[in-house]
């Protein structure tokens, strides 16, 4: 793949065959970042699990201290007095009426999808639309929940879903480039720590195969797992 000057510039500025302490990496991350606009940063984290056996799932939500920076539109799927909480814990959208509007007019103006235990019923019917983008709402993650305002207040606070891929990967965004290197830190921790806690009972061998940190136009810098010691 060919890459532009700026990101062969930014490759030159590390050792990529290294694997750098979690502070360092993502110091690094902000000092080559040369987009024009606020970069996300991301960490993606190879597990030795396998996500075909349903007992070696890895699948969660935190809530990152410092947020993402992102201004997450919640949509909150619920009826009665439930709607008039959603909206005063800050939900976007909050009604029964948006599951026929995303069935029939496509509409996927939401980044997060909240639920009560109610409605399921009726929001099993979009698992094939909201299901391949990460959006169901699952009570794992607390997103399917009695309480439809804090999970609003959840989502709009920074709460983010972790969860194994095909690949066996996690993907989470961990901030902006903006947020500097100590609150980027604080982030990555909390999300780490949260994976940890979530190893499977049947994971053998080494829990963390890899783990890379890299803004949205960087390279990726490559950090060390072995101070959570699985």
């Amino acid at each position: 793949m060919k890459h532009g000057k700026k990101y062969n510039e930014s490759v030159k500025a590390f050792d990529a065959s290294q694997q750098y302490d979690s502070n360092e990496a993502l110091a690094t991350v902000v000092n080559i970042a040369k987009a024009k606009f606020d970069e996300t940063v991301e960490v993606h984290v190879r597990l030795g699990v396998d996500s075909r056996h349903a007992d070696q799932q890895v699948r969660g939500a935190v809530i990152l201290p410092n947020g993402t920076g992102k201004n997450v539109r919640v949509l909150a799927i619920c009826k009665g007095n439930k709607v008039d909480d959603a909206l005063a814990a800050g939900a976007d959208y909050a009604g029964e009426e948006y599951v026929q509007k995303i069935q029939s007019e496509g509409w996927m103006e939401f980044d997060v999808v909240v639920a009560t235990p109610d409605m399921m019923g009726v929001v099993g019917r979009l698992g094939k639309i909201l299901g391949p983008r990460g959006l169901m709402p699952s009570p794992k993650a607390g997103t399917v929940t009695p309480d439809v305002a804090r999970a609003v207040s959840e989502a709009k606070a920074g709460k983010i879903e972790y969860r194994l891929d095909k690949t066996n990967i996690i993907h989470c965004p961990i901030g902006k480039v903006s947020f500097g290197p100590e609150k980027l830190a604080e982030n990555f921790n909390t999300l780490m720590e949260a994976i940890v806690k979530a190893k499977p009972a049947t994971s053998k061998g080494a829990y963390f195969k890899s783990c890379v940190v890299a803004s949205t136009m960087g390279p990726g810098v490559r950090v060390s797992t072995a101070k959570y010691g699985v």
